[in-house]
């Protein structure tokens, strides 16, 4: 199994902290090497980073991450950074082969999320997302939260920021097949925007977008999005605690 991380935005709430969210230091550590640290641990051979803006920057850094983190790393360039993130993971998985982790750069998760994630795969399903049911989490940034409405085998009817009922939030980690690409493709064909969450609304409608649910402990299922001052702040302060094997 192989992971791709989406790197390639703007990082626009971040950017009285740093210029580039994935190098963006949480606790003395790029944003970028936790994702790939965590991707080895939950067992993908190589790692896709999908870059964009700062692209220079974080490409140049890859090598030494790729030496430490003892696991192979490509770059694959987006042609335009600004367009919807569907585009970039679409660029991603044209690198990989097969299932796939997919994960978000200003995402970080406890070890077990993303190895629960990478077991539930299936022939019923083209891509499976971590949800969290806890949806008033004060982790939770509930203006920036995409939200998911599951059916009674936890398979999506509906995802976006502004669904109206809802019963779970994106954790921003996906098992993914070569489906979503497809999917997000043929969303744009339809003349949607590019977005992943597209992608995923065209699964859900074809009962092809499954769900994990990552629990309620409050360590095994500890995840944040590095988004905004506030998260960073967060961030900071728990992980290195809840994230010992990367910090300890």
């Amino acid at each position: 199994m192989d992971a791709v991380i989406i790197a390639a935005g703007f990082g626009s709430r971040l950017r009285d902290i740093s210029e580039s969210k994935p190098l963006t230091s949480v606790a003395g550590k790029p944003l970028i090497e936790l994702g790939v640290r965590q991707a080895a641990a939950a067992g993908a051979g190589k790692v896709v980073v999908v870059t964009g803006h700062e692209a220079d920057r974080v490409e140049a850094y890859l090598p030494q991450l790729a030496r430490e983190a003892g696991i192979v790393i490509e770059a694959q360039r987006v042609d335009d950074w600004s367009q919807p993130n569907g585009f970039s993971v679409m660029a991603g998985a044209s690198r990989v082969e097969g299932d796939f982790l997919l994960m978000m750069a200003d995402h970080i998760f406890a070890a077990p999320v993303l190895a629960g994630l990478a077991k539930v795969g299936g022939a019923d399903r083209g891509v499976t997302l971590g949800i969290d049911r806890r949806t008033s989490s004060p982790l939770i940034d509930p203006d920036d939260a995409t939200w998911v409405k599951t059916d009674d085998c936890g398979f999506i009817t509906a995802i976006g920021k502004t669904i109206p009922d809802y019963d779970a939030v994106d954790c921003g980690a996906f098992l993914a097949t070569q489906e979503l690409p497809a999917a997000i493709a043929a969303a744009i064909a339809e003349g949607k925007s590019g977005s992943l969450s597209d992608g995923m609304q065209w699964l859900a409608d074809r009962g092809r977008a499954a769900t994990h649910d990552i629990g309620s402990d409050e360590r095994a299922s500890w995840w944040l999005d590095v988004d905004d001052p506030r998260a960073h702040e967060l961030a900071e302060a728990q992980a290195p605690a809840m994230l010992s094997e990367i910090y300890g």
